[in-house]
């Protein structure tokens, strides 16, 4: 049988079904009785012991020396030091805490002496125990990710829901496919599966079909199709389909390192999303000219408490030199509505959080957030090339006082004589309230980025992250092309650069006709910027320009499906 769902991200795979069990990281506070201590000790050990067993099978499927092989094997080497697991046992002993409360407070004692450190791999490291110490509270807790960890063969992942945090614990050499029965285009999930290139189905209610693990899957990413347990027509029609997806693939390699440069010589700066530094050490195999959105909030996933000012800008300059020279473009902490992290404070219920404190509103409701988090920046445009946006900015008045709050931190570094240099600025527009108040605001501005997942949400009144909304209010649509043209005119008419960092310019048919409308760059998942480079090298300016035009035309929705309809890639 076969069953439809949102394809978020393109691709044909195939593999065997696997079942997410979240991990479970409920820790209990309460006294334990003393008859309690020694199975409470002996729980510690085998959870140790049993997480010890799973990294060394990790370490056997990976290449000694490579980044995985080393994060892993430190991993492995904490949880065998015999002072550390010392330290548990006797938490557990003389304060009667239960395993997982003991290991979190060890790890987190352990973190905090790692962050206190000068060396900024150390530093970066502490972030790694805290990760690590919440594998091993689920583990303790006898839940979660360990089917996962024993992968060893291809697999397609069916879950009710990813979190960031899950996503990134995902063994991605044999998740081949993700089918999720939430979300939509511009979820969290479907973002990070864009990005690490693996085809993904949201809105997929695959329970109907009472999928076991292990049952055969294929997964259409391109018609939005996951057949189970096909027939063997379906079988080698699917076959043959993912072997000219994996062709089509290797051709566009040739892609990589090419100027982005369309036949008859005109340009465009293709940039990279991303959120860790991880996705910027892989950005030399995408072929990007830089990163044109680090989504700093990504950093707080595995978080206990806010990273402080060092630790962003010891993050910040591994980025930098990372990057050799590149630009990197980094985004203030974007929280509130559907992001929340565990390390911020919960904030009071809002009876509408997509229309309430968050982004830039939220920075500057909480200015020891934002003071960190600016002095870290300032400080690490010292050491290269460095652009910083505001996101959710819709009046010329939060500028205002966000750039009182600069001074405030430039003065700040002078008197505590902290190198630092000054970063051009800019704001993510991504409401239509930004683009009509855009002419008093770029005075201040050096760039704008425009964010079409919510400019689309708030223009069209539809929550983005609402499956039953997803394919009636798309963000490509006539309502919001206009705004983004309007927005390319009044920011050019000053010579303003222009950048688009939403999801449609990751679309390798959209991305030409963005083109034609003269972006100066687009900032896309590295996923795809080689699809991106493939349309735009073998086409013509001219030919973009046309139908850019064509589309502003456009008054329907199913007139762009149209105008798009012969799209090749």
């Amino acid at each position: 049988m076969d069953m439809k769902g949102i394809a978020v991200s393109s691709g044909i795979a195939q593999g065997k079904a696997i079942l997410f069990e979240p991990f479970d990281n409920s820790l209990d506070y309460r006294l334990l009785p003393l008859s309690s201590i020694p199975s409470e000790k002996a729980k510690a050990t085998r959870a140790i012991n049993k997480l010890c067993r799973q990294l060394k099978s990790s370490l056997s499927s990976l290449e000694p020396g490579s980044a995985n092989y080393q994060l892993v094997e430190a991993d492995l080497l904490l949880l065998e030091d015999t002072e550390l697991t010392s330290q548990i046992s006797s938490s557990i002993n003389t304060l009667q805490l239960s395993a997982g409360a003991a290991v979190q407070r060890v790890f987190f004692h352990q973190a905090s002496e790692m962050e206190a450190l000068d060396d900024p791999y150390l530093s970066r490291r502490a972030q790694d125990v805290l990760c690590l110490s919440k594998r091993l509270i689920g583990t303790i807790n006898g839940a979660g990710g360990e089917r996962l960890q024993q992968l060893q063969e291809d697999s397609i992942l069916l879950a009710e829901d990813l979190t960031p945090a899950e996503f990134a614990l995902l063994p991605q050499a044999y998740i081949k496919g993700i089918v999720l029965k939430t979300g939509g285009i511009t979820s969290h999930t479907a973002i990070l599966a864009r990005a690490a290139g693996i085809p993904a189905l949201l809105s997929c209610d695959f329970d109907i079909a009472n999928i076991q693990n292990g049952t055969q899957l294929f997964l259409d990413g391109y018609q939005g199709r996951l057949y189970v347990e096909p027939n063997q027509q379906q079988f080698s029609t699917l076959q043959q389909q993912l072997a000219e997806d994996q062709l089509r693939r290797g051709a566009l390699e040739r892609y990589r390192d090419v100027p982005c440069t369309t036949v008859d010589g005109h340009s465009l700066k293709l940039m990279a999303n991303v959120g860790n530094l991880n996705d910027i050490a892989r950005l030399p195999q995408s072929g990007a000219d830089g990163i044109g959105l680090f989504r700093t909030e990504f950093m707080l996933m595995d978080a206990v408490a806010m990273p402080d000012e060092k630790e962003q800008f010891n993050l910040y300059c591994e980025a930098l030199q990372l990057l050799a020279g590149q630009c990197l473009t980094i985004r203030t902490l974007d929280v509130g509505a559907d992001k929340e992290f565990s390390c911020i404070n919960p904030q009071s219920a809002e009876e509408n959080p997509a229309l309430g404190v968050r982004g830039l509103r939220y920075t500057l409701h909480h200015k020891d957030v934002l003071h960190t988090q600016l002095r870290a920046v300032l400080r690490a445009a010292a050491f290269g090339n460095v652009r910083l946006m505001f996101p959710m900015v819709s009046q010329p008045e939060e500028l205002d006082e966000l750039f009182t709050e600069i001074e405030i931190c430039r003065q700040q570094l002078l008197l505590e004589q902290k190198a630092f240099a000054e970063p051009e600025y800019g704001i993510v527009v991504e409401t239509p309230a930004a683009v009509i108040n855009l002419k008093a605001m770029l005075p201040r501005l050096s760039f704008i980025s425009i964010g079409t997942n919510d400019l689309a949400q708030y223009t069209l009144a539809a929550d983005r992250g609402n499956p039953q909304l997803t394919a009636n209010y798309p963000a490509f649509c006539p309502a919001v092309l206009q705004l983004i043209s309007q927005t390319l005119h009044t920011a050019k008419a000053v010579g303003v650069t222009t950048s688009l960092c939403g999801e449609l310019a990751s679309d390798p048919c959209i991305a030409p006709l963005l083109m034609g409308m003269g972006f100066d760059e687009l900032s896309a998942n590295a996923a795809a910027i080689a699809e991106i480079k493939a349309a735009i090298c073998q086409g013509r300016f001219s030919d973009f320009k046309q139908l850019a035009d064509n589309a502003l035309q456009c008054q329907r929705i199913s007139e762009l499906e149209t105008l798009l309809s012969g799209c090749q890639i």
